[in-house]
């Protein structure tokens, strides 16, 4: 048989065993995340709240009970995550926030949320100012202002000159 033939071949069975072992894994995780999706929906009530402030903050720096620091793995302890410092009728606190929810909220604003433990899963706004998106720079747009810039500035020093 072939010496490079035998390679492919050691190449493809282990690609293969890889393969099955990450569909298994996958399942199995799939599995944890709808048991633990359906205990936060056992778990979640709808609140009033009016968002004081949001930032990405450490676990360690977002004043997040110890508990909950203790509980987070060490690995993503050094990962900041979306916190919203709100205010539920007389006690303020921070909550975690889903990413999309993060997006939508602003400072100022209130809100009737969806809240599981200490994470918001959805919110909509009562009063407060509308979210406006950012606008989301392209690639290529920076270099065409630059570009764009540079070509007026030589114009000008030639006029000058």
């Amino acid at each position: 048989m072939n010496p490079i033939l035998k390679v492919l071949l050691v190449i493809l069975l282990i690609l293969v065993v890889v393969f099955v072992v990450l569909y298994f894994l996958g399942r199995k995780m799939q599995k944890k995340q709808a048991e633990q999706q359906a205990t936060m929906d056992a778990v979640a009530q709808n609140l009033s709240l009016y968002i004081i402030d949001k930032a990405r903050l450490k676990p360690a720096e977002a004043n997040l009970p110890k508990i909950v620091v203790d509980s987070i793995p060490k690995y993503m302890r050094r990962f900041k995550l979306p916190i919203a410092k709100v205010k539920a009728g007389p006690r303020i606190m921070s909550l975690i926030c889903d990413e999309q929810v993060f997006a939508q909220i602003l400072p100022k604003q209130e809100v009737k949320a969806t809240v599981s433990g200490i994470y918001i899963t959805s919110a909509k706004r009562i009063r407060g100012p509308i979210p406006e998106p950012k606008k989301k720079k392209k690639f290529l747009d920076r270099f065409r202002k630059k570009t764009a810039e540079a070509a007026a500035a030589d114009t000008t020093n030639k006029k000058n000159s």
